[in-house]
């Protein structure tokens, strides 16, 4: 998408480039990018929400650290990573594709028909080697919550992006209570038909623990809690 569509003085709609309007047009509201965002990026409303919400964090001067929950490749880390580049970022995977155990909760619920093999091409190297920052990344590989025992942090932004049931839930279980005042979790796919089990793990959390969350219209379907 690169055009939206405005009324001219006429009442009638003009075709005008959306460039102008990318991130509340910062150029002419006087603000700086934080990060540079190519505007063919396959999801750039998910990367210029999180520069936004980085841009709240550093104002209100929110304490704690950062941290993702499903890094893959480290293509959202990256941006993470940039943004906070005085803050230890945790990089929480298995880095061997999705645990059974968390398939077959999908399947049985009939969340998803997702496989044992997907998500494979990845290794911490590769992560690594897209960081800016990579002396405060703390790789933390394995079975979630298991790789965050003795982890005693606050956190002023996690990203969620696990795809199935189980760990986004875990994963909202071990991250909400440990969100600094003013933090963000964003948590991805929940409104992705290919992952219903994320909408319903959002929405059993936050109807247990009374929490509300915006949705984003992004292409994977984000929502975003804060504290």
């Amino acid at each position: 998408m690169n055009k939206i569509f405005n009324f001219d003085k006429f009442g009638l709609f003009s075709e005008i480039s959306i460039e102008q309007f990318y991130l509340c047009n910062m150029t002419l509201n006087g603000r700086n990018r934080k990060i540079e965002i190519d505007s063919k990026e396959i999801d750039y409303i998910r990367l210029s929400s999180l520069e936004l919400i980085a841009s709240e964090i550093e104002l209100n001067k929110t304490h704690g650290n950062v941290a993702e929950l499903g890094v893959f490749r480290g293509d959202f880390s990256k941006y993470i990573n940039k943004l906070f580049p005085e803050r230890k970022l945790y990089l929480f995977d298995t880095f061997e594709g999705f645990d059974i155990k968390d398939i077959k909760i999908d399947i049985e619920k009939n969340y998803s028909s997702n496989h044992r093999g997907q998500f494979l091409n990845t290794d911490i190297e590769l992560v690594m080697g897209k960081m800016l920052y990579p002396e405060q990344c703390i790789i933390r590989r394995g079975y979630f919550p298991g790789t965050a025992i003795g982890l005693e942090e606050q956190f002023a932004l996690v990203s969620i992006d696990t795809d199935l049931y189980s760990p986004i839930y875990e994963g909202l279980k071990y991250f909400y209570p440990r969100l600094a005042q003013g933090g963000y979790i964003m948590i991805h796919d929940y409104n992705n038909n290919i992952y219903k089990g994320a909408k319903t793990a959002v929405r059993q959390f936050c109807s247990e623990n009374k929490v509300s969350y915006v949705p984003l219209s992004d292409l994977g379907g984000t929502v975003v809690i804060t504290k």
